[in-house]
């Protein structure tokens, strides 16, 4: 990771307790594994921790690595750089993703609530009357006794699940990995896409992209929300065309609240920018200021549990590959 991602990550005392736990080599962090003093490091590395930008690391540096262990990955994915060689050494692999995913539920579950108080139809219209206050024209409001429609049982939607018993709302959930029995045990029904949509006064989409999801909610998918139903997209812009989401949403049939789009960010002269049923965010909801403390706790905690011998509490398998963000 860079230098500053190392120090926004990592607080004064998570380092102090890194240093307690393991033997730091070098006083700099590696940006690139071909320098003299990555080589170096590589050799005598047991831990390698990861962040934000971090370089490819397939096969070729896991044997410039003799000694290595574990990988800690001090961020979300490790999908955008890390080979299923990796996993061929029988190196242990390990994310900060659940210490992201909270930002993002806590990011999503205000979205719900702002997106059911037509929050941004409200703001749009007092730009324009400077303080009058109008129900007219606008869908149904409030958050009381509504169904709240997950696309994805992922760790952010299982944290927006945990974040919403407080509320008076029903969760379903639809996602072909999540069983029955675990869709009892978090307090949810399990349903088609297809039941979701026709069920849902809000969908909230927090699936992986790939190509089984690409473009999974479409025109078929958005047909078949209620007036007045509300799309709120946490995860990745390419989970919902974005031609037919333009087309629904620009007859005001329905609200949105987008921190992801594709392509990102939007074109200049995209409709969605001015329609004052849609909030548009710039991918803010994960891990931001304070917020990405967590990742750093994380990081560390699971260093000294690989030190200590013990069982990875957030270890990623290889066959987690297919289902994750």
């Amino acid at each position: 990771m860079s230098s500053d991602s190392l120090a926004d990550v990592f607080s004064a005392s998570a380092r102090k307790r890194l240093e307690s736990a393991v033997e730091l080599i070098g006083p700099q962090p590696i940006t690139d594994f071909t320098t003299q003093q990555a080589r170096a490091a590589l050799l005598e590395a047991e831990i390698m921790i990861t962040g934000w930008e971090t370089p490819t690391i397939d096969g070729a540096v896991i044997a410039s690595a003799p000694k290595l262990e574990a990988i800690v990955h001090a961020a979300g994915t490790v999908k955008t750089f890390l080979s299923e060689e990796v996993f061929d050494h029988g190196i242990l692999v390990t994310s900060c993703a659940a210490a992201n995913a909270i930002p993002v539920a806590e990011f999503t579950v205000a979205c719900i609530v702002f997106g059911l108080k037509r929050a941004n139809r409200f703001a749009h219209r007092l730009r324009t009357t400077h303080g009058v206050r109008s129900t007219e024209g606008m869908p149904r409001l409030g958050a009381n006794n509504v169904t709240i429609g997950l696309v994805g049982a992922s760790r952010v939607g299982r944290e927006v699940i945990r974040l919403l018993r407080s509320y008076d709302v029903s969760v379903i959930v639809s996602d072909p990995y999540l069983s029955h029995g675990d869709a009892e045990q978090l307090g949810v029904q399990g349903v088609t896409l297809r039941e979701l949509c026709m069920r849902s006064d809000v969908i909230s989409v927090h699936a992986p992209l790939n190509e089984s999801t690409l473009g999974l909610i479409g025109a078929e998918q958005l047909a078949l929300l209620h007036d007045g139903a509300v799309v709120i997209n946490t995860a990745r812009g390419a989970l919902i065309d974005t031609a037919a989401l333009e087309a629904e949403l620009a007859t005001g049939r329905l609200d949105a609240y987008l921190d992801v789009t594709d392509p990102e960010p939007l074109p200049e002269r995209s409709p969605l920018y001015g329609l004052p049923n849609v909030t548009l965010t710039p991918h803010i909801a994960g891990a931001l200021g304070n917020e990405v403390l967590r990742l750093g706790d994380l990081a560390v905690a699971e260093v000294s549990r690989v030190a200590q011998g013990l069982p990875l509490e957030h270890e990623v398998r290889l066959s987690d590959l297919a289902h994750i963000a």
